[in-house]
């Protein structure tokens, strides 16, 4: 089918509640459908925003387009959880009903105060020419999760920024108010984080473009700061970032940066490396979304869907893409590390330890875990049904992800993510699969490769010789 411009941007009033019916009735029986990750409900799940903890609960609100598997007329949907593993659906958060996001409610962070959860987003605004003008707008959720919109903007596109100007994270540091903005620099066409500043929330002022180390491509989206340990990381979404600074294979690249220090008031970031670092070494993770929980933990959950990407299997469904599992960040030995949340255990049942079995299982369900240690000087093939990792453990140890045996998938960017290994070390393998969606943390999340993968069935797993190894095997409950 194709999307017209007018279908796309065609007002939620006037869908007809039988069409949307049919397609949460389509998302809700697809065999390729996960069950304990986010999942839309209908049509398109887009990037996370608002990841807070407000109220004893976190809360985590997704942009959605509910009426096809395409990018249009963007809503916020809202959820909460007491664990970050399962999470209860409290309906629609942000419509575009006002005249400064006509066109769509884009992303945005959310920040408790004052007793008050405060959602900062980008009002997509058209003007009759179909100009665009970016508003960030603030709105307020009180503890009846009863959300009630400004109609002014909080912050105006400055006059040295493009159109492009999006992605608002609100924060408070050092007992002042920041908002850090993807923008483009309409001079230089360059991707920019711009800075701004405030003490009442009302006044802001513009400390300028965030110092990075080097040119970021044309554009910036989704910029994140969290602390951890006391240390900056900054992570983001550089849009034609040049491969020579940092290579990467997916259209668009997820990364982040270790800082030394950051002085926000002068736009002042010191990083602890000059290259960005991809963030997940897999194929479809992007708009990550990362917060400090009031314990200091930061967390952080992402977008398995990509720009100017599709996934057909589900595309024809009419419904698209999902969220990753919530993952804690930990800064070890100068990298960053991500790790399931404690509350994923909880999903486990149908233990079965394993030990050096070629055939670790000829009937597995489509929501499993999968824990592997593999001894160092091996080589060899897991086979998930479709979807093979090639591995390495003695010299040029490599891990290989390799998705060409299923549907096409994006394929001018290649099936296959190759990561380097320690030469001669045991591999630490801790393997989600749930429906269509795979997340692999490799040596206790030194790295982790999240993809979609698109099997008639995922029922087998096996090596293709006899190894060396121990394991677990879990299946998973569901969560929603």
């Amino acid at each position: 089918m194709e999307w017209t411009r007018e279908q796309r941007y065609k007002k939620y009033s006037d869908w007809d509640a039988a069409t949307l019916l049919q397609l949460q009735a389509q998302a809700a029986t697809s065999k390729y459908q996960m069950h304990y990750h986010m999942h839309p409900l209908s049509g398109l799940m887009n990037d996370p925003n608002g990841f807070s903890y407000y109220n004893g609960e976190y809360h985590l609100f997704c942009q959605s387009y509910p009426f096809g598997p395409v990018h249009g007329l963007k809503s916020w949907t809202h959820y909460a959880s007491d664990d970050l593993v399962h999470w209860h659906y409290l309906g629609q958060a942000i419509n575009p009903d006002m005249d400064k996001d006509n066109a769509g409610a884009y992303s945005g962070s959310a920040m408790a105060h004052d007793g008050k959860l405060l959602l900062m987003y980008t009002g997509n605004h058209r003007d009759a020419d179909w100009t665009r003008i970016p508003y960030q707008i603030i709105a307020e959720m009180d503890q009846d999760n009863h959300i009630t919109k400004k109609d002014e903007a909080t912050i105006l596109p400055p006059d040295h920024v493009t159109e492009h100007f999006r992605d608002p994270q609100l924060f408070e540091h050092d007992d002042k108010f920041y908002v850090i903005l993807g923008a483009q620099d309409k001079k230089t066409k360059t991707g920019q984080i711009d800075v701004y500043e405030s003490t009442d929330l009302i006044h802001w002022h513009e400390n300028g473009y965030l110092s990075l180390p080097n040119e970021m491509g044309y554009m910036i989206e989704c910029p994140n700061l969290v602390f951890i340990n006391g240390q900056p990381v900054l992570i983001f979404c550089p849009q034609g970032l040049d491969k020579s600074i940092t290579n990467y294979d997916n259209v668009y690249p997820n990364m982040y940066l270790i800082g030394k220090d950051i002085d926000l008031s002068s736009a002042k970031f010191s990083p602890a490396q000059l290259a960005p670092i991809n963030l997940d070494d897999g194929f479809d993770v992007y708009a990550t979304q990362a917060f400090n929980a009031p314990d200091g933990t930061a967390y952080a959950i992402s977008w398995v869907g990509l720009p100017d990407s599709t996934y057909p299997p589900t595309d024809q469904e009419g419904w698209a893409n999902c969220y990753s599992q919530v993952k804690q960040l930990e800064i070890k030995d100068g990298q960053l590390y991500q790790h399931p949340v404690p509350a994923m255990r909880n999903l486990r049942y149908n233990e079965v330890s394993i030990t050096n079995k070629k055939i670790i299982s000829s009937d597995a369900k489509r929501q499993y875990e999968l824990k592997l240690k593999i001894a160092a000087g091996q080589s060899s093939s897991l086979h998930l049904s479709d979807l093979i990792l090639n591995f390495n453990t003695s010299s040029d140890a490599h891990l290989t992800v390799d998705r060409s045996h299923g549907p096409a998938i994006n394929p001018d960017y290649g099936a296959t993510r190759t990561i380097s290994l320690g030469d001669n070390q045991d591999l630490d393998l801790d393997i989600f699969i749930d429906g269509s969606l795979c997340e692999i943390f490799i040596n206790n999340g030194r790295h982790v490769m999240t993809l979609r993968f698109f099997s008639k069935s995922n029922t087998t797993i096996s090596f293709d010789q006899n190894i060396n190894y121990t394991g677990k095997l879990w299946d998973m409950h569901s969560i929603l």
